[in-house]
C-alpha cells in the first residue's frame, strides 16, 4: 500500500523508528534505528512495507529499495516472519547471506534468531538465485555523536528486539564495558560477533 514516507525523525527506540509526516507520527519497525542516530530532527525518506493482521497494522521500514526487496523476499520463505526477516537484515552482511544461499550453507543462516535447520534449508530453496544485488546501497552514514553507557543499554535492548536471547547479549554487553562508542556501532558490531 505505502512506497515510502518522507518526514522528519522525531525518535528513537530499541527497534522502532518514529516519523512525523504532516504533523501525524508514524512508527516504523527498523532493524537498527541507529543508524538514524546522528540524523533525529532530520528530514529522511524511508521505504515502507505494511503488514494487517486482525489485532494489528504494523510499518516496517528501510534504508533502501533493495533493503525493502530483501526484507520481502525474507518474508516469503516459509517460517520466516517480520522480525526474523529484520534480524537478518540487522546483521548488514548481505554479501555474506547471499553467498550462503548460493553455497547452501545451513550452518551460517542458523545462527540468525528463530532460524532453525529446517527454516535455513527452506531459504537456499527459495531464494537461491533470486536475491537482490547492491543491498545496503544509500544507507545513511554514520556521523559521530556523544554517547555514553546509554548508547550501550539501547544497543542491548535494539539486539533482545531482534530476538536475541539474554544469555547471548550479557555476554556481549561485558565485552564492551568501559567503551564509548554510539548505539549503531554497538549493534553492528555485536552482530558481527553473534555471527561468528
Amino acid at each position: 500500500m505505502y512506497e515510502y514516507f518522507k518526514g522528519k525523525i522525531v525518535g528513537l527506540r530499541a527497534n522502532l523508528l518514529i516519523l512525523e509526516v504532516g504533523g501525524i507520527a508514524y512508527l516504523f519497525h527498523v532493524a537498527n534505528p541507529y543508524v538514524y542516530a546522528s540524523r533525529v530532527g532530520e528530514d529522511v525518506l524511508i521505504y515502507a512495507h505494511q503488514v494487517v493482521r486482525e489485532d494489528a497494522q504494523l510499518l516496517y521500514g528501510f534504508t533502501s529499495q533493495e533493503e525493502k526487496d530483501l526484507f520481502l523476499r525474507l518474508i516469503s520463505v516459509s517460517g520466516i516472519g517480520p522480525v526474523s526477516a529484520l534480524a537478518i537484515i540487522a546483521a548488514d552482511d548481505h554479501e555474506g547471506l547471499v553467498q550462503a544461499i548460493a553455497d547452501k550453507n545451513i550452518t551460517y543462516l542458523t545462527k540468525f534468531p528463530k532460524i532453525g535447520k529446517k527454516t535455513a534449508q527452506q531459504m537456499i530453496l527459495d531464494l537461491e538465485g533470486k536475491m537482490p544485488l547492491d543491498l545496503g546501497a544509500n544507507q545513511p552514514t554514520q556521523q559521530a555523536r556523544p554517547s555514553t553507557n546509554l548508547a550501550l543499554e539501547e544497543a542491548m535492548e535494539a539486539l533482545l528486539a531482534l530476538g536475541y536471547k539474554a544469555a547471548e547479549i550479557k555476554k556481549i554487553k561485558t565485552f564492551f564495558e568501559g567503551t564509548d562508542e554510539t548505539s549503531e556501532y554497538y549493534v553492528k558490531s555485536a552482530l558481527k560477533m553473534l555471527m561468528k
